[in-house]
């Protein structure tokens, strides 16, 4: 069922968004039921008109402090069911310095869940350095990779006592990660990162894992041979192997490969077949293969139209059937392991009913697929934002967020007919305390803006100052901070972010933006940026930036942008190359394109070569080599154990700006890597920012005590 531009439109509007088309925005839809009714001298609370406080955008008082943020800040590392048909999800902590727990559902509802491993394990692989698919549950067994040494480990649930299933090499040298475990063989099937040998080229392999217990051996080898492998999956009766692969100088998203192993009698794969990907005049990346009850295999490719959508290989003519086709994409791109967009519901019938969701527009829809009808049926749930979905008995599991929901996890009941859902609750949230806050929240307006390039558009989330109590005087117009996602083949989502409303409940305007070359919007959106990083991304955030200030929203003297990991690449470039914006904040952000390609880890050590290409590229387009081009204040943090993105990186631009004489401070986090975790460091980037951006671009006073670090070149 083909969702027209108009119908998504109407769903956004329902679920909490708003939209701003151009040329202007007189077309713009308003959302029918708001948290409140606003007027521009009251606010009305509980049925009571308060006169709202007058006071300069910036310098409103929010309660929504940097110690929400943080603690809130919490992530998932996936979602499974036990063989009681129990949810386990792997969360990580904050407050106990960003450790990842095993978690498992309240046996009553309502009831607090009950940790699974002791406490000083930790779920959470470093494979490819962002991980994912750190555990796998069979019946009541858990098999996780323990972030302290990379070992693998084997657990009941109800047993404290985790036994390592893998050697120990005496240190963090061999990761695993999204594996299966082969029922019939009794032995774990997973991708393994051997770094034994190089650490800056670690060996990756397919390897099965040994089971039964008695003594701990060397993993057996069953697929080798490429740079990368993902989604080892084995069929119900243990036949056929299922797995993808690809090579330098491809990212998965690039082009890649599908490839059915079948099993000997002995254990090992043989007679491989290349399911999709194998033709040099089809470009393609499929993803998610997966076999039903039926040993049928389905998975996702984006063949042909570009956009990511469901197939199912026809074995015995080694044909692909188009499952349901549409302008929309079913996954996502395969930073971290794990990714599950779609799964079998049991059912008794001739077809196979596939629980998915896909993005389109800015938006995730969730249905229940039929693969003979050929056919969706949407489900009405308050998820505008669906990652990761898990067939449950009776139910569905389904990760995700909306514009007023924090991520979550929520249980969904469908009707007999699995044509509705009946019923919709909430088993785990990354912020609990949110919805004290909602009366101060800032909904997002998808925006769609022009580019400098000639009949393209672009797209974004705008968040306009919203505090209940407060209001600016007509004459003055919100400062703007823009935040440049990472990737970046990556994507702002639109979702409940307390980060996000921390800025605008304290009168900020805030913009995230997705910028040519970020998913989403199909291969040919994400390949815009394809040698042109720091060019496309860059002219993008300025022109959504204008296109704010020329609609009136934002005060053009008062632009300052954001960016962690290749976002703040962007930032640092577009401060460079630009002068739209007044300050910038870089995480953890590249400086210097050559450096990174020369440092940086196996996973990416390729990117940018089609990101970038030519050797001139790499030096035109690296801020570090036109530190005279910059003319604004600037604030760097990054983690000392960046893998990804090195401290030196940091501490180049940090140099060469302080010897300029530009404003400009380094904050430096022992014990971080790339993307921070501990709810202290969180607390303080965020705080930092703030008043970095106050002092020197806002003209206002913050209403929270924050003591500002150090900035060289003014105090």
């Amino acid at each position: 069922m083909a969702i027209s531009l108009s119908a998504a439109v109407t769903a956004l509007t329902k679920r909490g968004f708003t939209r701003l088309t151009l040329p202007h925005f007189h077309h713009r839809l308003i959302r029918v039921s708001s948290f409140r009714k606003m007027t521009s001298a009251s606010s009305i609370e509980g049925g009571q008109v308060e006169e709202r406080v007058t006071g300069p955008y910036g310098s409103w008082k929010s309660p929504i402090t940097a110690d929400v943020v943080s603690g809130a800040d919490k992530r998932l590392g996936g979602i499974s069911v036990d063989g009681e048909g129990k949810l386990l999800w792997v969360e990580t902590r904050p407050t106990e310095s960003g450790r990842a727990v095993l978690v498992k559902e309240p046996e009553i509802p309502g009831g607090k869940p009950v940790d699974i491993i002791p406490k000083e394990f930790a779920v959470r692989t470093l494979a490819q350095e962002y991980g994912g698919g750190a555990f796998a549950v069979s019946g009541n067994m858990v098999i996780f990779s323990n972030y302290r040494d990379q070992r693998l480990y084997k657990q009941f649930i109800g047993d404290p006592s985790p036994l390592p299933l893998t050697p120990d090499y005496g240190g963090p040298v061999v990761r695993y990660a999204d594996g299966v475990v082969d029922s019939l063989f009794n032995r774990y099937i997973t991708v393994r990162e051997d770094h034994r040998e190089s650490s800056l080229n670690p060996t990756t392999t397919i390897v099965a894992i040994d089971l039964q217990g008695g003594d701990i051996q060397e993993p057996k080898v069953l697929v080798s041979g490429n740079d990368f492998y993902a989604f080892p999956r084995i069929d119900l009766n243990g036949n056929m192997m299922a797995w993808i692969e690809w090579g330098h100088p491809n990212m998965h998203w690039d082009k890649a490969e599908l490839w059915v192993g079948y099993i000997s009698e002995n254990g090992e794969v043989q007679k491989r077949i290349c399911v999709a990907g194998g033709d040099p005049s089809v470009i393609e990346s499929p993803s998610e293969p997966r076999w039903s009850v039926k040993g049928e295999l389905f998975f996702i490719t984006d063949r042909k139209s570009g956009f990511w959508n469901l197939y199912k290989w026809i074995e015995h003519n080694n044909e692909l059937l188009a499952i349901y086709s549409l302008d929309g994409e079913f996954t996502r791109p395969l930073w971290n392991f794990g990714i599950k967009s779609y799964d079998f519901i049991q059912n008794t019938g001739k077809a196979n009913k596939i629980a998915c969701s896909y993005r389109q527009n800015g938006q995730s829809y969730f249905g229940i697929l039929d693969d003979v009808q050929n056919s969706i049926t949407l489900l009405d749930v308050p998820f505008t934002d669906i990652s990761n979905i898990m067939s449950g008995p009776s139910c569905l599991y389904i990760e995700g967020a909306s514009a007023v929901l924090p991520l979550s996890i929520a249980k969904v009941t469908l009707n007999g007919s699995q044509s509705k859902a009946i019923e919709f609750s909430i088993i785990w949230s990354s912020s609990p305390v949110s919805m004290k806050y909602k009366a101060y929240f800032s909904l997002p307006e998808i925006i769609e803006f022009p580019t400098e390039s000639p009949g393209q558009n672009a797209y974004a989330f705008f968040y306009p100052p919203s505090n209940h109590i407060y209001q600016a005087s007509l004459e003055e117009k919100p400062p703007l901070l823009l935040r440049s996602h990472g990737g970046p083949t990556g994507e702002a989502r639109g979702t409940l972010d307390l980060g996000i409303q921390y800025w605008t409940s304290r009168g900020w305007a805030f913009v995230d933006v997705n910028y040519g070359g970020s998913t989403g919007y199909g291969r040919e959106y994400r390949e815009r940026l394809l040698g042109r990083w720091g060019i496309v991304d860059v002219n993008d955030c300025c022109s959504c930036a204008r296109f704010l200030v020329d609609s009136g929203k934002v005060d053009g003297e008062r632009l300052c942008i954001t960016g962690r990991s290749a976002g703040g690449y962007t930032t640092l470039a577009s401060l460079a190359f630009r002068q739209i914006f007044k300050a910038g904040a870089s995480l953890y952000g590249v400086a210097d394109l050559s450096l990174l390609k020369a440092e940086t880890h196996k996973f990416e050590s390729h990117y940018m070569d089609n990101l970038v290409g030519s050797e001139n590229a790499y030096f035109e387009r690296s801020p570090i080599n036109f530190v005279e081009k910059f003319s604004c204040p600037v604030i760097l943090f990054q983690g000392l154990d960046d893998k990804v993105v090195p401290p030196d990186q940091a501490r180049k631009i940090y140099l060469a700006l302080k010897k300029k004489g530009l404003p400009v401070a380094l904050v430096e986090y022992e014990g971080e890597q790339h993307g921070f975790r501990k709810a202290e460091n969180i607390k303080f980037t965020l705080e930092q920012q703030m008043v970095f951006f106050a002092r020197l671009v806002g003209n206002f006073q913050v209403a929270d005590e924050i003591s500002p670090i150090k900035i060289d070149n003014v105090d």
